[in-house]
């Protein structure tokens, strides 16, 4: 039998950044279990996809109930990775899930209930072979239910020790401090915040649109939010969907690409005005040595109140070439000014 022993050296070169004023630290680059741990990718692909994120320092992986396809599958085939190679590590190890997002048939599967949440909770610790995940999150704020009942079901994950933290996902600025003042209320702090962020999609750089004029939040980004909370941040689609990488530079669609296949990605976003930012940030990334993808993290994590950035990854190789920008010289003041001209808010999503 194949015993997975991890790598003497994997906490040497990884740096860990504290998760806003909370005593726990997260990997600067966290791996994202959404697309490649389904049914569809191949589970030795995964398993060494896995083990080589553990030997280079990532602790952190980020799940959530319907990731897959189908749904469930990713946390279904991590636990089976779990118990063959990673249980007697489970204590280096932060595991995230999440709810909010369709899962299940009828009006108990989705949304921001607290029988949703606990319920899904429960099947995705099942699924995964765990007591308990480190961070739970609400997946998206839901306007139907009372904000009050979506973070009481997470201070009961809390509570009850079927999470260790609270986070949410896909809330704004005005949503993430209510969630913060509902959840201290309670006595359970916010820990952290997950939204979408890169260069082409910069919505946590801009002032919320959604607060009410004349409040304390007219005004702050989602970015001015955590930080004034004290809540982290980590930021998923760090590469706008393979945009910031090097896949449609030539102009043209890779038949496997996932903008030939136009689920989270439509092929028309791969236009003049796109190809002529995107070719601008690939040459400032060759004059750093690195490519576009690594200058893309490089860039998010350019920002302290950046907690971690989430990469996913479809082979040892994509992992290890973006683990490279953990490694590479911080980006200068003129290096941000040269980005800055063509890092367009979107541009792409």
């Amino acid at each position: 039998m194949d015993i997975y022993i991890p790598a003497p050296e994997h906490y040497n070169d990884m740096p860990y950044r504290r998760t806003g004023a909370s005593g726990l630290q997260l990997p600067a680059l966290s791996l994202g279990l959404w697309h490649n741990f389904g049914d569809t990718a191949p589970f030795e692909t995964q398993r060494a996809v896995l083990r080589r994120a553990f030997d280079l320092g990532v602790t952190h992986f980020d799940l959530a109930n319907n990731y897959g396809p189908p749904y469930g599958s990713a946390e279904q085939n991590f636990g089976r990775h779990m118990a063959a190679d990673f249980r007697p590590f489970r204590d280096e190890m932060i595991i995230s899930s999440k709810a909010g997002y369709d899962m299940w048939p009828g009006p108990y599967g989705d949304g921001g209930s607290r029988k949703y949440l606990l319920a899904s909770l429960d099947q995705s610790l099942n699924r995964m072979g765990l007591d308990y995940v480190d961070i739970f999150y609400s997946h998206r704020f839901d306007p139907d239910t009372p904000l009050e009942e979506t973070m009481g079901a997470l201070h009961t994950a809390v509570q009850s020790g079927r999470a260790l933290y609270a986070g949410v996902s896909n809330y704004s600025p005005a949503q993430t401090k209510r969630a913060a003042q509902i959840l201290a209320d309670l006595g359970t702090p916010l820990l952290i915040h997950q939204p979408s962020y890169s260069m082409f999609n910069r919505h946590v750089e801009l002032p919320d649109a959604g607060a009410t004029e004349g409040s304390d939040l007219t005004g702050k980004s989602l970015l001015e939010t955590v930080d004034e909370l004290g809540v982290g941040m980590i930021c998923f689609s760090p590469l706008a969907q393979g945009l910031l990488t090097n896949r449609y530079l030539d102009g043209s669609v890779p038949s496997d690409s996932r903008a030939a296949v136009g689920h989270f990605l439509k092929a028309d976003k791969i236009s003049d005005t796109y190809l002529t930012r995107a070719r601008a940030l690939n040459e400032i990334a060759g004059s750093r040595g690195q490519t576009l993808a690594q200058l893309a993290l490089s860039w998010i994590l350019r920002d302290d109140r950046v907690t971690s950035v989430l990469v996913g990854a479809s082979s040892v190789a994509q992992l290890e070439d973006s683990l490279k920008a953990t490694t590479a010289a911080p980006l200068s003041a003129s290096e941000i000014e040269a980005i800055e001209e063509f890092a367009i808010d979107g541009t792409a999503r």
